[in-house]
């Protein structure tokens, strides 16, 4: 039985077979006959001992070592890196693999105001209207804050919040997109473009002189009834009815002339600008007008 033993030099010389042969260096060749050549069996033996102890001695030995050594520090790094963390507990998607949106964080006015816009619209309304009319008494006529009348304020909160927060964003909004499909594409065009814009011109036109014969035959009667609801000591409402009446005749020729001045080119601007600057638009040009109309017809007289 002939046995090779062959431990690889860092030079990786292949091992040369053949009796007869001298073995490549770091390569020992044993050749064990049955029979009764124990004696030659042993005497091998104690050669390849000797020989292994050599080998070890030699340079190429210890550098053998040395790499046997640093392999077994690459493999042991190369575990510790490729071995992956503790798995975390997966995250719940919901059905059809679609992604779950990240929670919120606190609350936001943008995600409100597009979740609920009638509401957000009564409250722009509201606080409007009563803030306009209270700039006007502290700083206008010079009334300290104990001298307010709170009365006068609540009229421009309650009309703010039934009439310009709830009934003008109605029909600004839903019956106007009706009676005027053309809305969107005409606003969101440049201004260029508008003024040759015949049809959106007319359309324009019709939303005008529409808002127009509201805030006459509507909002001005409107606001006088709320008044006289306000300032009146009794809770008759046809009494309300009759006394804005009163109040709104008596001051046509003013209120209608003032309504034209300020509203006919504050329409033109707010149906022309893209929808969702209209009630934005008409707000501001909204406050300056209940200022002066805080001024000129707040007082109970």
């Amino acid at each position: 039985i002939a046995v090779d033993a062959t431990p690889r030099s860092p030079f990786n010389h292949p091992p040369i077979r053949g009796a007869g042969r001298s073995a490549a260096p770091g390569m020992l060749r044993v050749s064990l006959l049955s029979g009764s050549g124990s004696t030659m069996l042993m005497g091998r033996v104690s050669l390849l001992r000797g020989a292994a102890r050599s080998l070890v001695r030699t340079p190429a030995g210890l550098a053998l070592g040395r790499t046997t050594g640093r392999s077994h520090v690459v493999q042991r790094a190369q575990r510790q890196l490729c071995t992956k963390p503790a798995a975390a507990s997966p995250t719940p998607t919901p059905a059809g693999g679609a992604s779950v949106p990240p929670p919120s964080v606190g609350w936001s006015y943008a995600a409100f105001a597009k979740t609920n816009p009638n509401l957000n619209n009564l409250a722009i309304a509201t606080a409007k209207t009563g803030l306009a009319d209270l700039i006007v008494q502290t700083v206008i006529e010079r009334k300290s804050l104990s001298e307010v009348d709170w009365k006068r304020n609540a009229v421009f909160c309650l009309f703010g919040a039934c009439y310009l927060g709830a009934f003008q964003y109605w029909y600004q909004v839903n019956i106007f997109c009706r009676l005027f499909p053309s809305i969107e594409r005409f606003t969101s065009q440049s201004w260029a473009a508008k003024l040759t814009d015949v049809p959106g011109l007319t359309s324009l036109m019709g939303q005008t002189v529409l808002d127009m014969g509201v805030l006459t035959f509507i909002y001005l009667p409107t606001f006088y009834i709320f008044k006289a609801g306000v300032f009146s000591s009794s809770w008759d409402v046809q009494d309300w009815g009759e006394t804005g009446v009163a109040s709104y005749r008596k001051n046509w020729d003013k209120d209608v002339y003032d309504l034209f001045r300020v509203w006919v080119p504050a329409d033109l601007l707010c149906f022309s600008v893209p929808l969702f600057m209209r009630l934005p638009v008409r707000h501001i040009i909204s406050f300056v007008w209940t200022a002066y109309l805080s001024f000129t017809r707040g007082s109970k007289c």
